[in-house]
C-alpha cells in the first residue's frame, strides 16, 4: 500500500506563516466515513483513512503538520491574531488531475491559535459542513470538499456536552484575505510578499510574469469571489458568517458554520444565531464580498506601486471590476435558471421582477425554479396568489418563444434537491441522539445526483412543514 503522496509547499514557507504541531490525540476513535470517490480523485488508497488517521492519533508519513496563522474582520471588526484554532493541516497532495490540494484535520485538539477554545468540533457542525460541501460541490460551486470524518469517543463541552468529531476537509488551499491582513497588520512587507509568490504560484500561475503580480492577484480574486457569491444567489444559499477570515484566494466556499437554504424567498432572509443585525443576509452577500476585498487591497497596497496614490488608484480600480463581473455572473446564472437563450436588454427587469413576486408571495425559491424547468404551471400554485405568477409568465413566454433553453439545460440549472435545512438537521439529530448516521448516508446519496428526480426521495425535495422549520443556524464553536 503506496503511503499518501505529500508535497508540502505551505511548510517551506518561513515559521512566522504557521505553528508546528501534531493533532492531539482522541479517546476511542471511530470512523464515520470516508469519500471513496475524493479520495480516488486525490490518488490516495482509502485503506489510509483509517479512523485513526482521520481523528488525529495518526500522523501519516510524509505529512508536515501545522496551524496556519491569519487575522480577520468578523461582523466588521478587526482581530489581528486569529489562525486555525481548531485545525491542524497535514499536508498537501497533487491529485489525479494535477491540482493541489489541502488536506486539513478540522476538530483535531488546540493550537497555539486556539485562544480560549478547546480546539475541539462537536459532531453536529461536522456533519453539517459534510453534506453541505459535497452538495456544493455536486452542484457545481467552487467549495471545499470532505475527504472523511471520525468520531474522536470524547465528549465536547458546548451548551451541553456533545459528541467529538473530527472532519477531514481538502481545500485547493486555506489563503484567506485574513491571511494577507495577518502580516499586513503587522508591517510585514517581506511576508506578504511571500504570501503574494506562494498564492501566486499556488492559484495565479499565469501571473507570475505579471509586471506587478500582486495586482494580477488581487484581480483574479475579485473575479472569483464575483462569480462564487453569483452562485450562491442562484442557489438561495447563505454562508451566515461572511467574516475576512473565511474568504478564500482559491474562491472556494469555505466554512460551513451557520449557513442555511432559503425556502421561501426573501432578499433579507438571515440564519445565523449570531447575525443579529443582518449583515451577512442572503441580498448583502454580494456588498460583504466587496467590502472584504476591499480589506485584501489594503493589505497588498505596499505591493500594487511604488506611489501610495498610485496604489490606491490601482486597488479602486481593479476592485471597481467586481460589480459589473457580480452582474453578469448573476445573470447568466439566472439567465439559464429561467431558461433563457441568448441576452435581450430586458432580462435582468424580468428576472428581478420574478424575484419580487416571489418574495411578496412567500413562493419556494428551489421549487418555483425547478416547476419552470420541468412544468411550470406546477410553479402556479406555490404562490400565495397565483395571479402573480400568471402576470409574469405570458412575459416570460413571450421572451423564450425568441430565445430559450432546452429542458435539459434548464433542469441542469435548476436542482430538484439541495440541503434542506430540516434535513440536515434531522440527520444530525439521528446520529447526536441515537448514533443512527442512516439518515446521514442518505441525504448525501439524494444530493449526490441533485438535478435527477429520484422519486423514491421525492420527499427530500418538499419544505419543511411547519413543524419542522429551522429558523437559526449556529457556529460549530
Amino acid at each position: 500500500m503506496a503511503p499518501i503522496a505529500f508535497d508540502n509547499s505551505y511548510a517551506r514557507l518561513p515559521d512566522r506563516f504557521f505553528a508546528r504541531l501534531d493533532p492531539t490525540p482522541v479517546a476511542a476513535p471511530r470512523l464515520i466515513r470516508v469519500n471513496l470517490a475524493l479520495a480516488e480523485e486525490l490518488g490516495i488508497d482509502p485503506a489510509l483513512l483509517t479512523a485513526g488517521v482521520l481523528a488525529g492519533n495518526a500522523v501519516p508519513e510524509g505529512a508536515a503538520p501545522l496551524a496556519q496563522a491569519y487575522a480577520g474582520h468578523q461582523f466588521g471588526h478587526f482581530s489581528p491574531r486569529l489562525g486555525d484554532g481548531r485545525a491542524i493541516l497535514l499536508g498537501e497532495v497533487v491529485g489525479r488531475d494535477g491540482l493541489r490540494r489541502d488536506i486539513q484535520l478540522k476538530g483535531s485538539g488546540p493550537t497555539p491559535f486556539s485562544r480560549s477554545g478547546d480546539g475541539r468540533a462537536a459532531l453536529g457542525p461536522v456533519l453539517r459542513e459534510y453534506i453541505v460541501s459535497e452538495a456544493m460541490a455536486a452542484l457545481g460551486v467552487p467549495t471545499t470538499r470532505s475527504l472523511g470524518a471520525a468520531l474522536t469517543g470524547e465528549h465536547v463541552m458546548r451548551e451541553v456536552p456533545l459528541p467529538g468529531a473530527v472532519l477531514a476537509r481538502v481545500a485547493a488551499s486555506h489563503l484567506r484575505v485574513g491571511t494577507f491582513q495577518y502580516f499586513a497588520a503587522r508591517g510585514d512587507l517581506e511576508s506578504v510578499r511571500l504570501l503574494v509568490d506562494h498564492a501566486v504560484a499556488r492559484h495565479q500561475p499565469d501571473a507570475i510574469d505579471d509586471p506587478v503580480p500582486a495586482l494580477a492577484l488581487f484581480r483574479g480574486v475579485v473575479a472569483r469571489q464575483a462569480a462564487l457569491v453569483a452562485r450562491w444567489l442562484g442557489l438561495g444559499f447563505i454562508h451566515g458568517v461572511m467574516n475576512t477570515d473565511n474568504m478564500t484566494i482559491s474562491g472556494e466556499t469555505i466554512d460551513y458554520g451557520p449557513c442555511a437554504f432559503m425556502e421561501a424567498y426573501d432578499p433579507a432572509m438571515v440564519f445565523s444565531s449570531i447575525d443579529h443585525a443582518g449583515r451577512y443576509a442572503y441580498a448583502n452577500q454580494p456588498r460583504i464580498a466587496q467590502w472584504n476585498l476591499a480589506r485584501l487591497a489594503e493589505a497588498l497596497l505596499p505591493l500594487l506601486a511604488p506611489q501610495e496614490q498610485a496604489a490606491m488608484d490601482a486597488a479602486q480600480e481593479a476592485l471597481a471590476g467586481f460589480v459589473p463581473t457580480f452582474q453578469r455572473e448573476w445573470l447568466a446564472v439566472m439567465r439559464a435558471k429561467a431558461g433563457l437563450a441568448g441576452a435581450e436588454e430586458g432580462d435582468a427587469a424580468l428576472l428581478q421582477d420574478l424575484l419580487g413576486r416571489m418574495a411578496e408571495n412567500a413562493a419556494d425559491f428551489t421549487l418555483t425554479f425547478r416547476a419552470l424547468a420541468t412544468d411550470p404551471a406546477a410553479a402556479r400554485p406555490l404562490f400565495r396568489d397565483p395571479t402573480a405568477f400568471d402576470a409574469w409568465a405570458e412575459a416570460w413566454g413571450q421572451r423564450r418563444a425568441r430565445g430559450a433553453l432546452d429542458p435539459a439545460a434548464m433542469r441542469q440549472a435548476n436542482p430538484a434537491f439541495i440541503p434542506r435545512n430540516h434535513r440536515v438537521e434531522e440527520a444530525i439529530a439521528a446520529a447526536v441522539e441515537r448514533d443512527d448516521f442512516a439518515p446521514f448516508e442518505t441525504l448525501l446519496a439524494v444530493l449526490a445526483r441533485p438535478q435527477e428526480d429520484q422519486p423514491e426521495h421525492a420527499a427530500h425535495a418538499l419544505p419543511a412543514a411547519p413543524d419542522q422549520q429551522v429558523t437559526q443556524t449556529f457556529c460549530g464553536t
